[in-house]
């Protein structure tokens, strides 16, 4: 009964591949149609795949893709118990993801008509100019904090969504400011221990709590906040920027390395490089008299 169901669907198949074919031949216009409608489906596939590459997102698909190479090969090879098996894993298995990643398809689509679908028909300057600034403030926070010693721990989200990192502190989604910034991380104030998200343009969170790095090589003068900054850098592509309240000196840990003793050029351009252009694409120059004036904001807090 399969076989007779497999010939019938292959019979079916042959014929409408050579009619379409045939109407390709004797109506050129339709070629002209195919090609626009395959470079379209191609374009999107090519950006759906490199907005989700980072992402939980991307990891469902790898595997949902391995689950239906085994369940074709499995039926050509009749290996009909475990083509059993991956057939119904796939029937109930739809449900269960939509269930099980509700969050993500949630998010996925909020994202159309955002910052990464828009950039398509470019009207993303604003956000492109208001993450230049976001990362200017941190900066000028950062050399804030190094001055009076004031240990502090910045986490910056990319791609990667660190929600469940954010949810173990207490919600601010406030805008960036350097005043801000620099009062949450006071000693003795209630949001000081931890660590502030940076997510969207917006200070997320304050006093959150990040895993900690127990990698055997990492120094063992480093304190909690360096292992913790290596900690999130190492388990999601989020950049930590970490104060030393003993030294004053700022590090960065990226992709689970702690850069030590980093200079403000030199963090003002590893933020640029990684949060900015690796984004959008683009270089990115930023008036020194913009600069000037947040700092002068911050001065005269």
């Amino acid at each position: 009964m399969n076989n007779d169901f497999t010939n019938i669907f292959s019979d079916f198949w042959q014929i409408n591949v050579m009619n379409y074919i045939q109407e390709l031949i004797n109506n050129p216009i339709r070629i002209i149609c195919l090609v626009i409608d395959l470079t379209i489906v191609i374009f999107l596939v090519y950006k759906f795949i490199k907005l989700i590459k980072n992402s939980r997102v991307w990891q469902l698909i790898k595997g949902i893709a391995l689950l239906l190479i085994l369940t074709i090969l499995s039926g050509w090879f009749k290996l009909d118990i475990l083509h059993f098996i991956l057939t119904s894993v796939m029937t109930y298995g739809v449900i269960a993801i939509i269930v099980i990643f509700q969050p993500e398809l949630r998010r996925g689509l909020e994202q159309l008509g955002t910052n990464k679908f828009t950039k398509f028909f470019g009207i993303d300057k604003d956000i492109i100019t208001k993450t230049k600034e976001s990362v200017y403030k941190i900066v000028i926070t950062v050399e804030e904090l190094a001055k009076a010693k004031t240990g502090a721990l910045i986490v910056i989200e990319r791609e990667i969504k660190i929600k469940d990192i954010a949810d173990t502190g207490v919600e601010m989604n406030s805008e960036i400011s350097p005043q801000l910034l620099v009062n949450l991380f006071v000693p003795k104030t209630p949001l000081h221990d931890g660590a502030v998200i940076i997510a969207d343009n917006k200070i997320q969170a304050a006093a959150c709590i990040l895993p900690l790095a127990d990698d055997k090589d990492i120094a063992k003068n480093l304190g909690t906040r360096h292992r913790a900054a290596i900690g999130i850098s190492k388990e999601t592509d989020a950049i930590a920027v970490v104060v030393s309240e003993e030294t004053g000196k700022v590090s960065i840990a990226k992709d689970g390395t702690l850069i030590a003793d980093v200079r403000e050029d030199a963090l003002r351009k590893i933020l640029i490089k990684n949060i900015v252009t690796k984004r959008f694409g683009e270089e990115v120059t930023v008036k020194a008299s913009r600069i000037n004036k947040i700092k002068a904001k911050l001065k005269n807090k």
